[in-house]
């Protein structure tokens, strides 16, 4: 294991949320450091949803050992309604040392109905990530297998398409 997941979440108003998650983070990433661990934030919930206030938490702290961990589909800060995921996504994106991609709902040629993939994962490459994409399948249309399936095969052609794209030096 190299990396932990956590939360990111306080009270207070948003600065004074942003200055508390980024000193106890780097108070938890000292500590890890003794494990070898990194300590990765997925956007979940709040203004972790946030991509401008997650990514202004990583540059606060400024440890080697914090990242982010995007999620597609955990931009939703509750009452403060939804955080652009294309937006948040390129925010993160700078800091990522994990990805997830989520679904929840696949049309009749297997895109997911809610997020452009293409979009998202060309954010991805475009930041340079060369490390795992994990699935998590949310939707209640197919069974659990069914959709991390779709999902996986929704990541391969994306995958193909956007190599092809980029060409041989990309």
């Amino acid at each position: 294991c190299h990396s932990i997941r956590v939360n990111a979440a306080s009270e207070g108003t948003r600065d004074e949320q942003m200055r508390l998650a980024a000193d106890g983070l780097t108070h938890l990433c000292d500590e890890a450091a003794a494990y070898g661990l990194n300590v990765l934030v997925e956007n979940h919930g709040g203004y972790s949803s946030d991509g401008s206030w997650l990514a202004g938490v990583m540059r606060l702290s400024g440890h080697r050992l914090l990242g982010t961990l995007p999620d597609f589909g955990n931009f939703y800060m509750g009452e403060l309604g939804w955080y652009d995921i294309y937006q948040g996504t390129d925010e993160l994106m700078p800091f990522a040392q994990a990805v997830s991609a989520k679904t929840h709902h696949f049309d009749d040629d297997g895109r997911e109905s809610d997020k452009d993939y293409w979009r998202l994962l060309r954010s991805v490459r475009d930041a340079g990530y060369r490390g795992w994409v994990g699935i998590e399948w949310e939707g209640d249309q197919l069974p659990e297998r069914e959709g991390i399936t779709k999902t996986r095969d929704l990541l391969v052609r994306v995958r193909g398409e956007l190599a092809r794209e980029a060409g041989p030096f990309g």
